[in-house]
């Protein structure tokens, strides 16, 4: 009995010391998994966190000078620099429109988030957000003139107002008046219509408005109370960031919230309030947007007319498949606006594997979208050169190749001129589009100074001037090119 009764407690010892010993390698295993998770293993494989934001918004993110040189500073990026700093890896900003934040850090373009972006139910079904470390009440930024027009609640029912596209802004703006909403995408252009008296109030944060306030006296900021909680900036990540998502709370209750943001915030705003030459301060972002759009516009044109040669020839093939595939592309890419190629093209090659920057990104949308206008301007040219060229060649003694390449193209390129000429202008314009994914073009850079000196209309004078010097000496260069083979025309006959 005995013998027993001490087999079964040895029986049970062993049991007990099995299932102790599984416990203790699960619990080890996912100790072990909780560690890191996908979006925290590609910043410390990379060695870098890649911040988005919107840097139109100061004081927490905006762009200024240093040294000569282009630089986006504020609060929240000093906050995400810090954020970089304690995970022991460089900071990275990328900057692009705020509706395409979101996107960007679904897909892996960008780590996180930082751009004064609050949490809401619907954004929160999506991607992760972090504890608030900023809270900031919500205003109505209008003009001095109009501040007892537009001083409460039931007189804002009647108001239009502007706010930033996506935000939670935008969503309060719609509460506040029976009147339709002006949802754009940047403040600077939302402050520019109410300037302009295009729109009666800017719904916003109170510390941005407090810059445009300290910035000229033209603005005043409603005295009506808003309804509804105050914003709670967070960082944002993606939904399979949960490691992150921790470590990164742990370092704003460490590292940020409280007095270091404080010292953040003056810092911004004595940044922001550096009183500089305004061409001396901002003609290197004119200079540099008008560099970068016109290497967009060579890229998509000579790129291009390759393409639309490709897909010429192959609209023109006595095969039916390429025939079809030709016209299939055509339409596809002249049917959807060249906003959405820009998005498929940035957020499609990254769900694909690709990590493409957005300057390259932008090139491929252009030379995509330019091909398939070509390629109908070349055939036209084709077709226009008369059948007797084509016979007189292969009478020669030309191939089928031989006779297009030296005989047909020729003429038709000369004959297509004109209009490759307004391809070419047109793509110069069409270029301002890609500044959604933050590549530095004219138009991009004219919301950066926009947003930078607090002076909305200006900057826009500017750039329009730019673009009529471009397009006009454009246009000035091909009529000469245009007149010069008249000539050798007149010569040869």
């Amino acid at each position: 009995m005995k013998k027993w009764v001490k087999k079964l407690v040895m029986l049970a010892m062993t049991v007990g010391l099995v299932m102790s010993s599984g416990l203790g390698v699960v619990g080890i295993s996912s100790v072990s998994a909780a560690q890191s998770d996908p979006t925290l293993d590609r910043i410390k494989k990379s060695g870098k966190l890649v911040v988005g934001t919107s840097a139109d918004y100061a004081p927490y993110e905006f762009h200024t000078t240093e040294n000569g040189k282009d630089k986006i500073v504020g609060f929240d990026i000093a906050a995400a620099r810090e954020i970089g700093k304690q995970l022991g890896v460089k900071t990275e900003i990328q900057e692009m429109s705020f509706d395409a934040l979101l996107g960007a850090v679904k897909t892996g373009k960008v780590d996180v988030v930082v751009a004064g972006m609050t949490e809401t139910p619907e954004r929160a079904q999506e991607v992760n957000f972090s504890k608030p470390y900023f809270v900031d009440k919500n205003v109505v930024l209008t003009l001095k003139e109009n501040k007892d027009k537009w001083a409460t609640l039931d007189q804002l029912r009647s108001a239009k107002l502007a706010a930033q596209v996506s935000s939670k802004q935008d969503d309060l703006a719609h509460e506040l008046t029976d009147k339709k909403v002006v949802s754009l995408k940047k403040i600077t252009d939302e402050v520019t219509q109410l300037t302009q008296k295009k729109v009666d109030g800017v719904v916003v944060a109170s510390t941005t408005a407090k810059s445009y306030l300290e910035q000229s006296n033209q603005f005043v900021v409603s005295p009506a109370k808003l309804p509804g909680i105050s914003n709670g900036s967070s960082v944002v990540m993606n939904k399979n960031a949960t490691v992150l998502q921790a470590k990164v709370n742990k370092i704003l209750d460490d590292h940020i919230i409280g007095a270091p943001l404080k010292k953040m915030q003056d810092d911004a705003i004595k940044q922001m309030n550096k009183k500089e030459s305004f061409f001396h301060k901002y003609a290197p972002y004119f200079i540099k947007g008008t560099g970068y759009t016109i290497g967009l516009a060579v890229i998509g044109v000579l790129f291009g007319i390759v393409l639309g040669i490709i897909f010429a020839l192959m609209k023109l093939s006595s095969v039916k498949v390429l025939r079809w595939l030709a016209a299939a592309y055509i339409e596809a890419v002249r049917g959807v606006p060249l906003l959405i190629q820009v998005f498929i093209v940035y957020f499609g090659t990254q769900a694909i594997g690709l990590n493409v920057s957005s300057f390259l990104a932008g090139a491929i949308a252009m030379f995509l979208n330019s091909g398939a206008y070509v390629a109908e301007i070349i055939r036209s040219g084709i077709q226009a050169v008369p059948n007797g060229q084509t016979e007189a060649a292969r009478s020669l003694g030309f191939t089928k190749g031989q006779t297009m390449r030296y005989m047909v193209l020729p003429q038709a390129i000369k004959n297509i001129l004109p209009a490759l000429g307004n391809e070419f202008v047109t793509v110069i314009k069409e270029g301002s589009v890609v500044s959604v994914i933050g590549v530095g073009e004219l138009t991009f850079q004219t919301s950066v100074v926009q947003g930078a000196s607090f002076k909305p209309f200006i900057p826009l004078m500017i750039t329009a001037v730019i673009y009529f010097v471009l397009t006009f000496g454009i246009s000035r260069l091909l009529n000469l090119f245009e007149k010069k083979l008249r000539k050798s025309d007149k010569t040869l006959g």
